[in-house]
């Protein structure tokens, strides 16, 4: 079997575009992936045809083989562009092995290690009273018990930040109040926070309600400054969405500086480098929760990788609300899981070539933030 095509479709999902990777072969087996959104998607379609010029001919079951090849070729890291296209390559060159082989994708990986993966869902609302409302409406529809939900409920660039600190800890106890007291709650920042005392002082102001994990409260770039904050904590500190390959996040890890890692499937080089980031973790005792803000074919690879990867511990969770056209069956929770499909060969799910051939595309940028004083912030 070889390789004979690389096909890009630019759909959406609610108001952003999204690219996604079809593979197709000589013996007409073909595999699906989904390219992470980072803003120029339109610069993805000539990186997935530069791609196929490095790899046609080959046999797509090479995976190994095929992404050692373009990480050599390419010479210089791939940066995020590069690795966004490479990691659909590599969702759409695992889907296909597993329809060729007529297993899960999760078999060819070892075998599942669960029965199904727990999910959470982010909410949000003025005070935590209207956030507790919409957790209770998605545990009553579909079992959701964990949920994450951003700490600022003031501006955090115009107050002083000991109001930003003491209005995150109020939101945070009235949600808990209001809430089943066996539910899991998590903060996310954002990477909003420029200085690690703040980092520090905001997380203390939630953890006397013990949250979940404190997601990405800095940038990504000092691991060394994530170290130091961590070694001050009283809470779970977790981080990765915006780190690349095994080799960024081994020099997280070697340093201490996070309990509980997120890399996006979609990101960070695919399922295959995801599944050698969870093994650096392991031997760090840390568990992986997946970045998974993406569509539902970004869920069904994390569902795989999930059901075989041992120090997995919960995975980010959005309803296929805008680009419930692109699969026949999208994974769903119930209960608060989403459920294996061991009798469906590859993801367990089919892309709908018509339905997504018919999206126009539509652009998205983000925003930069801006100060009181002219000056921009972090998003």
């Amino acid at each position: 079997m070889k390789i004979t095509g690389l096909k890009s479709v630019m759909t959406r999902d609610r108001n952003r575009p999204r690219v996604l990777l079809k593979v197709e072969t000589d013996e007409g087996v073909y595999g699906w992936g989904e390219v992470y959104n980072h803003g120029p998607d339109l610069a993805i379609p000539p990186v997935i045809d530069y791609i196929f010029e490095l790899i046609k001919g080959d046999d797509p079951t090479r995976i190994e083989y095929i992404m050692l090849k373009l990480f050599q070729q390419m010479r210089f890291p791939p940066g995020a562009l590069g690795l966004a296209a490479m990691s659909a390559l590599d969702h759409a060159l695992w889907d296909l092995s597993g329809r060729a082989a007529g297993l899960p994708v999760y078999k060819l990986l070892g075998g599942n290690v669960r029965d199904k993966i727990r999910v959470y869902r982010s909410i949000r609302g003025d005070d935590g009273k209207a956030a507790a409302e919409q957790a209770k409406e998605l545990n009553a529809k579909y079992g959701f018990t964990a949920f994450k939900t951003t700490p600022f409920k003031l501006e955090p660039n115009s107050n002083r930040w000991g109001r930003v600190c003491d209005a995150a800890a109020k939101y945070f106890e009235e949600l808990r109040e209001n809430i089943d007291d066996d539910w899991d709650v998590a903060f996310d920042p954002h990477a909003k926070i420029f200085s690690p005392i703040k980092a520090l002082q905001l997380a203390n102001a939630l953890a006397p309600y013990d949250p979940l994990f404190y997601e990405e409260p800095l940038r990504p770039e000092n691991s060394d400054a994530w170290a130091k904050l961590r070694s001050q904590m009283t809470v779970p500190l977790a981080t990765g969405e915006s780190l690349y390959t095994r080799f960024e996040f081994l020099d997280l890890l070697s340093k201490d500086g996070a309990d509980i890692i997120q890399p996006d499937i979609c990101a960070c080089g695919g399922l295959l480098e995801m599944r050698k980031i969870a093994a650096i973790a392991e031997a760090h005792y840390v568990n992986v929760a997946p970045h998974n803000p993406m569509g539902p074919l970004a869920t069904a690879v994390n569902v795989h990788f999930c059901a075989a990867t041992a120090n997995f511990e919960i995975l980010e969770y959005n309803l296929p609300e805008g680009s419930s056209h692109w699969l026949d069956d999208p994974y769903i929770p119930k209960d608060g899981y989403l459920d294996l499909r061991p009798d469906r060969p590859g993801y367990g799910v089919e892309v709908d070539e018509e339905a997504i051939s018919k999206d126009e595309y539509i652009h998205w940028e983000r925003k930069a933030v801006m100060k009181p004083d002219g000056s921009t912030a972090y998003l």
